[in-house]
């Protein structure tokens, strides 16, 4: 099997590092050597954060090169615009429709861009989803980065119960069912 890259971007504070490791537990749990890694300007609330999850046969590497990413899941659309370059022709953004303005927006320095989504999806396959609402009518807001990896599942090889399994394994126990709710409802979306 040829290297998979996958890409997940988004704000501080919205789960990019429980995803990657979800992902990397499930990739692991496939057998597969896997490698992980994490980028960001400010991890705190509010800064840009990009975690990478290369699997396949023999991964030399952790970081995705620009242009080779098969997924891009982005937890906001203005880090799916920042990062859609990354994505190889053939590549999948899963991108959930939430604006979160950065900084420069929010001191008037700079104006948050309109049409992003439709933007990315004139040059790149995207799938949009409402993740945000989708997790208040579930209950827990908390869970809209599970909600987004839901719908990315069903564009990467595992089954159902695969993402099940490491899903019980990765998040806190408490979580587990919420987190499983989730999934569920990105998925079948």
């Amino acid at each position: 099997m040829a290297v998979k890259n996958i890409m997940i971007v988004g704000v501080g504070g919205q789960g990019t590092l429980l995803t990657s490791r979800i992902l990397g537990g499930l990739a692991l749990s496939a057998g597969y050597d896997v490698k992980l890694s994490e980028v960001h300007g400010m991890a705190q609330r509010g800064g840009s954060v990009v975690t990478y999850v290369r699997y396949g046969e023999n991964v030399a590497e952790p970081i995705v090169e620009e242009g080779c990413a098969d997924v891009l899941i982005a937890f906001e659309r203005l880090e799916a615009a920042r990062y859609a370059h990354f994505l190889k022709k053939d590549g999948v953004i899963i991108v959930n429709d939430q604006r979160i303005d950065p900084m420069p927006v929010i001191t008037g320095a700079a104006e948050y861009p309109e049409g992003i989504i439709e933007d990315l999806s004139s040059k790149y396959k995207v799938f949009a989803i409402d993740a945000m609402s989708k997790a208040k009518e579930i209950g827990n807001t908390r869970t809209f980065n599970v909600i987004v990896l839901g719908m990315a599942a069903k564009h990467m090889d595992y089954t159902v119960s695969q993402w099940e399994e490491v899903i019980r394994n990765t998040v806190p126990p408490k979580t587990v069912d919420i987190n499983l709710k989730a999934f569920y409802a990105g998925y079948e979306m």
